[in-house]
């Protein structure tokens, strides 16, 4: 039996505006999604003011922030519009436009038929319908999201509530991505200062070692970060005798390296008045108590190698005592250590040392012998010592056994190790 065809039933009114009403709420989540996934604020912007265009059909989709040291608004992100292609546009709040009204009342603003609407400026010449919501975040105004359409009366109200709840998640973007790039900006100008510290820091070691027949010198400085405290120095003193110093400043960073400068100065001009390191160390001692902030202090050793009669006359201001290699034996050179400089009046002692051939001295920072390892051990001296005895054991190879020790791979602390070998007679 042949049936005739049903006739199409229009779709409820009700149903079509719910059906709508889910649709802009699928919008809304993309857009939602989309805008939560930068912190970058001209890249959000962008995504912004296209996302909001292409889902509702916009002609026009504006972000305007808010400048707070002239009260202007200012253009950031656009879409669609003829007349503002580009960032940049000002706009005085409370004075111009609807935008100028938004920002100043803090109220979404919205306009059916742009043409009756007294705060409209033209754009486009085919806009019918503008919708302007502030950007809030609590009550202050960081900016406004405006948006045109083609038709008068194009935002119904549920689309509105959509609209300004969106805004709700643009301002928070937007004050993220800006606290984010302002730390950025920050901590690209501090690595920026600290590269240009370390550039500078750098070019304060030995260009070269020092050249003595039959005596090799060899060093290297690794800090911990940017810049450190530990600092060494070959001073020429002339008649192939050169002053020899490895300090190690309190602290970290550029407050130590600071420091650091200022007493690589201080002793460079005091290392010619004296035979004495002993006293060199004294009158530093004396500088730097007047000088030094409190509770920090350089420990340091400092000595005199006489080329010709090879021997190495020091004085140590706190810091490890050096290691001799002679005839398979390393030993401390244990002495009389006075305080770190800049903590308080001390007493220094001279103690010299002979270097004979196949003789190697060794000096160091605590960022060697205090390296420890997953279970707190120090590498320490005993190690230290054992690693000299090695043949061919250098500066670096002292360093990398260090690093090895150490359980982060690599000394937490500044590390510079100093070498002086023997390898003629005298």
């Amino acid at each position: 039996m042949a049936t005739s065809p049903r006739a199409i039933r229009p779709i409820p009114p009700n149903r079509a505006r719910n059906q709508r009403f889910v649709q802009d709420l699928l919008k809304l989540q993309r857009a939602a999604q989309t805008i939560n996934s930068t912190l970058d604020l001209d890249e959000l912007i962008h995504k912004i003011v296209n996302e909001v265009a292409a889902s509702f059909g916009c002609i026009e989709a504006f972000i305007w922030l808010h400048d707070e040291a002239t009260n202007e608004m200012v253009l950031q992100g656009v879409c669609g519009c003829t007349m503002y292609t580009e960032c940049g546009h000002r706009l005085k709040v409370g004075e111009q436009g609807m935008i100028g009204h938004v920002a100043a009342t803090g109220v979404t603003r919205y306009a059916p038929d742009v043409h009756v609407d007294p705060y409209y400026q033209g754009c486009e010449h085919d806009i019918n319908s503008e919708l302007d919501i502030p950007l809030k975040i609590g009550n202050k105004v960081i900016g406004v999201f405006s948006t045109a359409h083609h038709e008068l009366d194009a935002f119904p109200p549920d689309q509105r509530h959509l609209l300004e709840a969106l805004c709700g998640h643009i301002a928070l973007a937007v004050q993220n991505a800006r606290t984010f790039g302002r730390e950025r900006e920050q901590r690209e100008r501090m690595s920026r200062e600290a590269q240009e510290a370390r550039f500078i820091q750098e070019s304060l070691l030995p260009k070269a070692s020092p050249f003595v027949p039959g005596v090799v010198f060899e060093a290297i400085s690794v800090p911990a970060g940017e810049v450190g405290g530990d600092w060494y120095d070959y001073i020429d003193l002339g008649s192939d005798r050169w002053g020899v110093v490895l300090a190690d400043v309190s602290g970290k960073g550029m407050g130590a390296a600071l420091l650091m400068s200022a007493t690589r100065g201080i002793l460079r001009s005091l290392a010619a008045t004296s035979p004495s390191p002993a006293e060199v160390l004294s009158r530093l001692n004396c500088v730097l108590r007047d000088d030094f902030p409190s509770g920090r202090y350089v420990t340091m050793i400092y000595g005199i190698f006489d080329g010709p009669n090879r021997t190495f006359t020091f004085a140590n201001a706190g810091h490890p005592h050096p290691v001799l290699v002679n005839e398979g034996r390393a030993e401390i050179i244990d002495g009389v250590s006075g305080l770190p400089l800049g903590l308080a009046a001390s007493v220094y002692q001279d103690r010299t040392v002979e270097l004979r051939h196949g003789s190697k001295l060794l000096l160091y920072s605590d960022g060697i012998s205090e390296a420890e390892d997953i279970n707190d051990q120090e590498f320490g001296t005993a190690r230290i010592r054992q690693h000299m005895l090695l043949p061919g054991s250098s500066p670096q190879s002292l360093l990398k056994a260090a690093s090895a020790h150490s359980y982060c791979g690599e000394p937490c602390d500044d590390a510079t190790v100093i070498v002086l070998r023997c390898t003629e007679a005298n």
